[in-house]
């Protein structure tokens, strides 16, 4: 049999007892083609495989983890090896868990962890653990849960409700000391939901009800401060400006005071030591009438030395 052609020749006699020749299909040639091109065909293909971005290739030899590869086309030998993809991109987990706080109240929440894996340590992770949900169902989610349920029990219901970054910080401190020396980073910690029993809810919301109507009166209060005090500022600054003033005064009449003494003194001094000053300042007082004086009745008019002169 002709296995690579498509067609067969077959001699027959016809009614006329001549023989004659006629090509027909050759099946099982055209049957063999097609499985080879088929084997071929899955052969070549299966040689070729892509990792996608955000993940690293780890290839098995038998099923035995040997390397890993990055993102793109790589080639593989057919029927001996394969390959499993491992994410390095973020990953989050989520824990919802049942715990106590520090006064015995038990709250349900959901405590969360961002985390990647070592890109260089994939297929350390893989050798070890068998891929990421094994990693995570036996290594990271108990981690979590017990950092979550020591952290939570430390605190009241109360703290973790108004200060909740102290308790994530907490939870993050232990699940980053218990994670040490596993090939993974972990990025951030977060308590997504606190449910408390509602009776708790309802005594919380009466005591902050009452916290915020003591601060509305105390703001009130305050404000009625800062305005008495004002009201005293400007009265003191009023006074401190009529006592300035008032001193100013004084200084100024003071000043004034001795100068004019100082004048005084000085024109004195002056009028002692040159006695033409006097009949100068006569002179300029006098208003041009001669002086009299009287004898037994009579006027005589006396001739002053200004006259003479």
């Amino acid at each position: 049999m002709n296995l690579f052609s498509w067609t067969k020749e077959k001699t027959f006699t016809n009614r006329r007892g001549e023989d004659k020749t006629r090509k027909l299909p050759n099946f099982g040639a055209i049957a063999f083609q097609t499985v080879t091109a088929i084997v071929l065909t899955i052969t070549i293909f299966g040689t070729i495989y892509t990792v996608e971005e955000g993940h690293v290739g780890v290839v098995k030899h038998f099923s035995e983890a040997k390397m890993q590869v990055s993102p793109g086309l790589h080639f593989k030998i057919p029927l001996v090896e394969t390959v499993e993809e491992i994410e390095v991109r973020a990953r989050k987990n989520v824990e919802k868990l049942s715990a106590a706080t520090a006064e015995q109240m038990p709250v349900t929440t959901e405590v969360s962890v961002n985390w990647t894996v070592e890109v260089t340590q994939a297929l350390d992770l893989y050798k070890r653990y068998g891929g990421l949900q094994q990693f995570e169902n036996r290594i990271l989610d108990p981690r979590l849960r017990s950092a979550s349920k020591t952290a939570i029990s430390k605190y009241t219901a109360e703290a973790l409700i108004k200060d909740r970054q102290v308790a994530i910080a907490d939870i993050a401190t232990r699940l980053t000391k218990a994670m040490e020396g596993f090939p993974v980073t972990l990025d951030s910690v977060q308590i997504e939901n606190i449910a408390l029993p509602p009776a708790y809810l309802k005594s919380i919301e009466a005591k902050q009800t009452a916290k915020n109507l003591a601060d509305a009166e105390q703001f009130k209060l305050d404000r009625q401060n800062l305005e008495a005090q004002r009201d005293v500022n400007i009265k003191k600054a009023t006074a401190q400006g009529i006592e300035l003033v008032s001193i100013q005064k004084a200084a100024a009449i003071e000043r004034e005071g001795i100068a004019e003494a100082q004048a005084i003194k000085a024109k004195a001094a002056a009028l002692k030591s040159n006695p033409l000053i006097v009949q100068l300042t006569h002179e300029q007082q006098w208003n041009g009438s001669l002086l009299t004086t009287s004898f037994g009745g009579a006027n005589v008019l006396v001739e002053t030395d200004i006259l003479k002169k």
